[in-house]
């Protein structure tokens, strides 16, 4: 019994000892993956702007910055991008990229980002996919929640909605699930030294209870129109994304 504990320990102490060799080499032999977005340079700086579509028909744009309390807790080479899409009816829809550096913490879980802000999500999250003619026909994987906001104003109790859409993408792949992407970067670190770059897409819209169906058919499509113009997964002459 003795000698089993004796091997079973031994065991234990090489797997550990080799996990822990292949972690330094990957980290040592590090490379950043390429980005699933478009970008430019930042003047100055090691950060790149994620170029979200500035112009949608149907739709005025306004380009934003992020939070300085977002850009705060983020490394510092995180890249944003961020652009608010507003219908003659005054429907509207906040688009936002975080783009990863050289430390994955860029990306947490995106419930994280509405919990900060009041929001209680719902439990009813489910991946859905939305189909993409461009560049090429694909079932986009995302991730659709719902959350109730509680407010007050002039003495009086309001009930806002909150419709949110993500997904996560990096040079040749997407998914909509978290545990997906964490998989997919140790894999990868491990076995090529690539640490891949992914950028968490977003899109909110506040609406009225009961309203929650109506203003994801309408997100759905400015996702439609809008991501071709900026993603680059999957890409044309690829015969589709990987997700």
């Amino acid at each position: 019994m003795n000698n089993q504990k004796i091997l079973i320990t031994v065991v234990f102490l090489l797997l550990t000892g080799a996990t822990a060799g292949l972690i330094l080499h990957a980290n040592a032999h590090q490379r950043l993956g390429d980005p699933g977005v478009r970008t430019q340079p930042l003047p100055g700086t090691r950060n790149l702007k994620v170029l979200l579509p500035e112009q949608l028909p149907g739709y005025s744009a306004e380009v934003t910055t992020q939070a300085n309390m977002v850009v705060t807790a983020l490394p510092d080479d995180t890249s944003f991008g961020r652009c608010v899409y507003t219908a003659p009816d005054g429907f509207q829809t906040c688009a936002n990229a975080v783009l990863m550096g050289t430390d994955r913490s860029s990306i947490h879980k995106p419930q994280v980002c509405l919990t900060g802000q009041g929001w209680k999500i719902d439990d009813s999250a489910q991946v859905e996919k939305i189909h993409m003619q461009q560049p090429v026909p694909y079932d986009l994987p995302v991730m659709h929640l719902t959350a109730t906001l509680n407010t007050e104003a002039g003495g009086q109790a309001r009930v806002f909605r909150g419709v949110y859409v993500y997904w996560f993408v990096d040079g040749s792949k997407l998914t909509a699930e978290h545990w997906q992407r964490m998989w997919w970067m140790a894999k990868d670190m491990l076995l090529t030294g690539v640490l891949d770059r992914f950028s968490y897409i977003a899109y909110f819209s506040v609406c009225a209870p009961g309203q929650e169906d109506e203003t994801f058919e309408r997100m759905r499509k400015v996702i439609v129109e809008s991501v071709p113009k900026f993603q680059l997964v999957p890409r044309m002459g690829a015969p589709g994304a990987k997700s």
